[in-house]
């Protein structure tokens, strides 16, 4: 078969492995594979490699989980302004950020189609939306993505005053850190694509030395169809950019396929923010 031939072949595979685990995912309702108290219910693939191993001739029965895997804190990145929108220009990779709420099913479907794909990505959730589902968080550490703080209840933070505004930051936070043991890699303001130097200062007093913003933007959120954010997005993406998705849009499933495979074949690498900018 010819290179155009293989393209063509490889991309309708990508497209029925799409719809295939978004079917998987909604067959599974909204159950977060967490038990009650939160404790994984499935072994994930991010499981850390030094967890200590089961003794032989004893019974799996008793045997102490692994231990969950170290939660990433933000770091200060020399060199870097405060609000970032984008990494190095001058190395092959991507950074797909996503705001994190919406149905749990979907976002199960993104992470597994970027994970099929050998893709990392950064994940920004609303505090609310880890209120409702508490496992989301596990679930997206344990896939090796990035999770970081995106507003407490998705309002429009530019519009508050301080002590609202910072209520915003730290309420995501404090949530962050009692599932995770950290507040999080990244804060970005919900409702804006750039914060105020005000809700920059409040993130900083909050522990956040940058702002995470973005230089594409795909437009999901509008439900255009997937083909129109797959359109959106390669005709933009370049080295360093940080791209701008959201969980709870099937759209958004149904293009990944098509859009990792397009960034693949510019030999560039979807990594998280974290790795972009190290």
């Amino acid at each position: 078969m010819n290179a155009s031939g293989t393209s063509v072949h490889r991309r309708s595979a990508l497209r029925s492995g799409a719809g295939a685990a978004l079917a998987g995912a909604l067959a599974t309702g909204c159950t977060d594979g967490h038990d009650a108290a939160g404790t994984s219910t499935k072994t994930s693939a991010g499981t850390p490699t030094n967890a200590p191993a089961q003794a032989t001739g004893r019974s799996d029965a008793g045997a102490r989980p692994p231990a969950p895997r170290p939660a990433p804190v933000p770091h200060r990145f020399p060199g870097q302004p405060v609000q970032i929108d984008h990494g190095p220009r001058n190395r092959p990779r991507v950074a797909l950020t996503f705001h994190g709420q919406g149905d749990p099913a979907v976002a199960r479907a993104v992470l597994a189609e970027a994970e099929r794909a050998h893709a990392r990505v950064t994940v920004l959730a609303v505090g609310s939306w880890l209120d409702e589902h508490p496992g989301m968080a596990r679930r997206i550490l344990d896939g090796g993505h990035d999770l970081g703080n995106h507003t407490q209840s998705h309002a429009d933070i530019s519009a508050m005053g301080e002590a609202a505004a910072y209520a915003e930051i730290t309420g995501c936070a404090q949530r962050l850190r009692r599932l995770t043991g950290s507040i999080g890699t990244w804060f970005r303001p919900s409702r804006s694509r750039y914060a105020t130097p005000l809700v920059q200062r409040l993130a900083s007093r909050a522990g956040y030395p940058h702002v995470l913003s973005y230089d594409v933007d795909s437009l999901d959120f509008t439900s255009p169809g997937a083909a129109a954010v797959t359109r959106k997005v390669t005709g933009e993406i370049r080295n360093g950019s940080v791209v701008s998705l959201h969980f709870g849009y099937a759209d958004t499933v149904a293009a990944l396929p098509v859009l990792l495979s397009e960034i693949d074949s510019r030999q560039l690498r979807a990594v998280t923010t974290t790795e972009l900018l190290t």
